[in-house]
This record gives structure tokens, sequence and C-alpha cells, in this order.
């Protein structure tokens, strides 16, 4: 039986895998997928031999202190490698550990096939050289990647559709967010984070603009809980929404916001693909802000949606710029700026055609790569 090894380090690393899984051993029946994920992955068929809740870690102090796991973990994965004489490897975000990891398969003649590419133009290109000796293909999500890739030596790189559009895709064919509808109170939703520390460093700074934003117009307050927060972190501000929501209904809060303020992260392009002016806020510990100021050589954006739209559609506040002065001061303008608030809809409607891909049948494409390093000689797509 053929193998495959799958690694997704994070969460969002497995929301990428589940799109795609599911149809990927259909098309592979004689495959054994292993590797590292969760429950919803182990539950459609993966065999795990890390729950990627072992590998959880967050900005570069929480990586320091994780390094013998992963120097651990990475010795176990690739012992299963050789024992299962595997030949293809999937490896989906996670870059810190699976660049690592990629260029040890690559030695042991396995075929890595990157989902989805990492932000090596917002890092040192030197992860690029590294992509184009270990890789077999780069797949690609934002609308310039695939060209910047090629031009510095990735030779096979498929443009596919975000993952965010292939989960949303039926919601979002024929919908269409209306204006501000200002005889009634403005829609307000928080979307403070899914980490402890975001929450803890976010939601008071946007409980401070919701205060003061209510002396200037009616506000209507609803909020996203992220299931892995503690509820305690909410606890305190709780009377302050008139809605609340679990993760699992962030469209039906979309659906409902005339404007959210959000933590920097993927929720920020699902706002704009919902067509929601959204205030973008990031701040982290003063260790991370120096290593990312020292070594990121990326200067223009941090929210998704910008980086998609390659434009400045959201409001972005790091860091110190995170006050409730400057949260209110941007819903403040679009409130009372109805031509420049149409004109930021008119905008977020492009970002559904921004995140489509080149069509490939992803699923199918990845079989024939087994099959091939197998010896089963079949056509890629490309």
């Amino acid at each position: 039986m053929n193998s495959c090894l799958i690694i997704t380090g994070e969460k969002s690393g497995e929301e990428h895998a589940l799109s795609f899984f599911k149809e990927l051993r259909f098309a592979s029946p004689d495959t054994r997928f292993f590797g590292v994920g969760g429950e919803p992955l182990q539950a459609a068929g993966l065999e795990l031999i890390y729950d990627l809740k072992d590998f959880s870690s967050w900005g570069y102090s929480g990586v320091i202190t994780k390094i013998p796991f992963y120097l651990k973990a990475m010795n176990n994965i690739l012992a299963e490698v050789d024992k299962r004489q595997c030949k293809t490897a999937i490896l989906i975000d996670y870059q810190s550990f699976n660049l690592k990891l990629a260029g040890k398969l690559k030695e042991r003649g396995v075929e890595v096939l990157y989902y989805v590419a990492p932000q090596a133009w917002a890092w040192k290109e030197y992860r690029v050289k590294k992509l184009s000796q270990y890789v077999h293909t780069l797949f690609t999500i934002i609308p310039f990647e695939k060209k910047w890739f090629q031009d510095r030596g990735v030779k096979k790189v498929v443009s596919i559709d975000h993952p965010l559009w292939t989960t949303y895709q039926k919601e979002l064919s024929n919908y269409s967010s209306g204006m501000l509808d200002k005889s009634k109170p403005m829609k307000l939703l928080l979307l403070p984070g899914s980490r402890q520390f975001e929450v803890a460093l976010l939601l008071p700074e946007f409980i401070a603009s919701i205060n003061e934003l209510k002396k200037h117009f009616a506000l209507e307050v609803s909020i996203v809980k992220s299931s892995s927060v503690a509820e305690d972190l909410f606890a305190t501000f709780n009377h302050y929404f008139d809605k609340i929501y679990s993760n699992d209904e962030l469209v039906v809060a979309l659906k409902n916001a005339d404007c959210a303020l959000a933590a920097s992260g993927t929720v920020t392009l699902t706002c704009a693909l919902f067509e929601v002016p959204t205030v973008v806020c990031y701040k982290t510990s003063l260790l991370n802000q120096f290593i990312f100021e020292s070594f990121v050589n990326y200067k223009w954006f941090i929210s998704l949606a910008n980086i998609v739209q390659n434009r400045a559609v959201f409001p972005e506040l790091l860091q110190d710029q995170v006050s409730s002065y400057n949260i209110v001061s941007h819903f403040k303008f679009w409130y009372y700026n109805e031509e420049e608030f149409r004109e930021l809809k008119a905008q977020l409607k492009q970002t559904k055609n921004l995140v489509r891909g080149e069509g490939v049948d992803i699923p199918q494409y990845m079989a024939n790569v087994i099959d091939n390093s197998y010896g089963k000689k079949q056509d890629l797509l490309t």
C-alpha cells in the first residue's frame, strides 16, 4: 500500500487540509495517510502520529521554548517516513517547521507537495531557494504569488482557489451586502481573535472604543467568541454585547454586521469576502515585535484582506496604534462620509474574484503525484 505524510502544525493548516483531504482519499484509495493533525482530520481518515495541539505555539518567544520538542518530533516523523517507505508528503502551512522537514524529505527522495506557499515575500528570500530545491509542486493562494515564486526559480507553481473561497463559495455566490442604514443603530461586530493573548490585549480596547462611539451614534454590538478562548476573558464585558455568536456562526454574524473590529488574521479576508468594512488591530509582546521588525522585510500590510487586494482596503492599527481614539476615528469617518464608505464596499466586492485560482482539481493532482512516486504513471493536470 502507498503511504503519504501530511503535516498540519496549525489550526489554519488543518482547515486547509480539510478542504481537499476527503476527496484526496477517494482519488487515491490505495494510499494510507499519516502525520500531524487534529480530531477533524483524524475523523476524516488521517492516522495521527502527533496531535497538532502538541505543536501549538505563538510568536517567536513561544517557539524558542519548544525547540527541543520540535527537534524530537522531526526525528520521529522522519523515522516513520523511513519505516513506511513513504514516497510523498503534503506539507501544509507551518513554514518554520515544514521548510526544514522538506529538505530532509528531499534527501530521502520523497516528493514534497507544499500547500500553501509560505509568505517568503515577507521574509528573507533565501526561503525561495529552499523551495526551488526541495519542493515538487508549490500551491499558491494569493494573486501575485505564482509569478513571484516562478521569477525566483520555483519551477512548478499552481495557483489555486483560496481555502476561504472553497469554504464559503455557496454563501458568497449570490451574496451582496448593503449600505449603512442610519435610521437604525450601526451593527458593529467584534472579532477579538482565537488566541488567549489576542483577546486579553485587544478586547479592553474594543470595549473602550464602543463606549466612545456610543457618544456619536447608536450601536448594536455583537461578538464572535472563539471556543479556544477561556470564557473568563469575556465575562467582564458580556453586558456590552447585544448578540453573542460562536465561531461556528461566523457567516451569520458577518451577514448581520455593518462593520467589524477584528484581530489581524484569516478572519480579515472573510470580512472582505462578505463585504464588511473592518478596522484591523494587531498587538503582540515587545520581544515578538522586536524580532518582527528586525527580520521581516515586508513593509506594507499585515492583514490578509489587504495583502490579497494589494492595497489598504482596511485600516491597520499595530501595537501602540491600537487605541480607542484611533479606532473611533476610522468608524466615525465611515459613518459620516457616505461616498467613501460606498467606494470601500465597491472595492470589497472585487475580493471574490481575487481569491480564485486556475481551476486545477487539487485532490486529483495530488493523487497523480502519489501514483507517479510509486511508479504508476499519471499525467499531471498543468
